[in-house]
């Protein structure tokens, strides 16, 4: 720590001191020093006026008060002043303001006389990218981002990144309310159960989250299940295109963010998820939000759930007329589950039903220069019959720089679904196959 006043860089960016660099174990103390700011005397009775004329320039920091209480010098002077604090990223001389706040000084009467003021800083007063940038290796990559879930922090570490972890860890806890434990990812997603393993870089040890997403509540272990944030917007679009008494078939439900709210619209779903964290949340969830009636649930494989209690209860709710939509958000296989629908059907299964057939919603991941193509043509692939011209696709989000979340929208075509496509309108229906076993949600 140094005791000399250091001024401001250019940028308005806090320079915490030398020494901090490469420091692992996290010394507060280390980032205590002394910084000149440039200030402006102001008379109390046109304050409120002026800071808010300034509140371009004036400086913002966390814990710092931008308006000070000074000894009046001048004795013979009936005014008393306060010192306002100016960004030194913005204001360097008195030549520094604009056209608007100089107007403003001068219909207030305030000189426009900067000053420098010695002012303390500590930790408390930086923000976790400054801090973050002080310590890493000067020219690395700093990240303070984070997808929060609950009280956890979720970041995804670079290898230069990992030796900082713990002090990474508790930054971002100090300086974001309410996130008591910060955990980076070490491996890839499992894709049998869509989970990762996680490290704890700081906080407790708790994985229980307790989220609230479009109106919605959900509780599970994130350690042991899949959650993303970032998809709360894609759920609210599938779920705005439910009227009461549809029929959601969610091939991968997770612990519900399809499932549950698609329920409270008054659907009824058949859920599935392979991961058994995931369906014991997933029935946790359903009776907290109190729709478990509207959920029966069912712990398979994806392509078992569809060539199972999917293929024995489709052709009853496709002679209804609700609609019926299924949703296969796997993106890192879905595309490939599509194949279970091929054949799914006897022809003689598909009398009073050609206008109700059921509307898919598949999502993928795609690297290739033209991503809607690269899905549909993949989906074709996988069901044996072009979609071209006969679906749409959604761009949900940019997962990286190359690499796009897709989600293609189609009906599920005849030709598909049936062994073989007949106009024979023999009404004769074989016997239903063996029942799957599954878990009804009861009181």
């Amino acid at each position: 720590m140094t005791d000399q006043p250091q001024i401001l860089s250019d940028l308005g960016l806090y320079s915490p001191p030398l020494a901090v660099r490469g420091m692992i174990e996290l010394d507060k103390a280390a980032f205590t020093q002394t910084v000149k700011v440039p200030a402006i005397h102001v008379p109390t009775n046109v304050l409120n006026k002026v800071v808010k004329s300034l509140k371009k320039v004036v400086l913002q920091r966390p814990g710092i008060k931008r308006v000070l209480e000074v000894n009046n010098k001048d004795e013979s002077s009936t005014c008393e002043h306060r010192l306002v604090l100016l960004d030194p990223s913005s204001i360097t001389s008195t030549d520094s303001f604009g056209n608007e706040e100089a107007a403003a000084l001068k219909a207030f009467g305030v000189p426009q006389e900067i000053q420098r003021y010695e002012l303390k800083l500590t930790y408390e007063n930086l923000k976790s990218d400054e801090i973050l940038r002080a310590v890493l290796p000067e020219g690395q990559d700093v990240t303070s981002g984070f997808s929060r879930v609950g009280h956890i922090a979720h970041m995804n570490l670079r290898d230069h990144q990992i030796p900082f972890g713990k002090l990474i860890g508790q930054v971002i806890m100090d300086k974001n309310p309410g996130i008591t434990c910060v955990v980076n990812k070490t491996n890839t997603i499992d894709s049998t159960y869509r989970n990762f393993q996680m490290e704890v870089l700081a906080g407790e040890d708790n994985m229980v989250a307790k989220v609230r997403e479009n109106g919605m509540f959900y509780e599970f272990d994130f350690s042991r299940v899949y959650w993303n944030p970032r998809l709360s917007t894609e759920h609210e679009r599938i779920v705005s295109f439910l009227q009461r008494g549809d029929i959601v078939i969610d091939v991968f439900a997770g612990v519900g963010p399809f499932a549950i709210p698609a329920a409270r619209r008054g659907c009824n779903i058949l859920a599935n998820d392979l991961n058994p964290e995931s369906f014991r949340w997933l029935q946790h969830n359903g009776k907290l939000n109190k729709v478990d009636k509207k959920i029966t649930s069912f712990n398979m494989d994806g392509r078992d759930f569809i060539r199972g209690p999917v293929k024995e209860r489709l052709p009853a709710l496709m002679k209804g007329s609700q609609k019926i939509h299924v949703v296969m958000n796997l993106p890192a296989l879905a595309l490939e589950f599509l194949d279970a629908f091929r054949d799914l059907l006897e022809p003689d299964q598909s009398v009073s039903c050609q206008d109700n057939l059921p509307q898919v919603h598949c999502y993928g991941f795609s690297k290739e220069e033209d991503p809607q193509r690269d899905i549909v043509e993949r989906a074709g692939a996988s069901l044996r019959n072009s979609l071209e011209g006969q679906c749409s696709v959604h761009m949900v989000r940019n997962v990286s720089p190359n690499k796009e979340m897709m989600c293609v929208s189609f009906t599920l075509p005849k030709e598909v679904l049936y062994t073989q496509h007949t106009q024979d309108r023999d009404s004769s229906e074989e016997p239903c196959p063996k029942k799957q076993k599954c878990e009804e949600q009861t009181d």
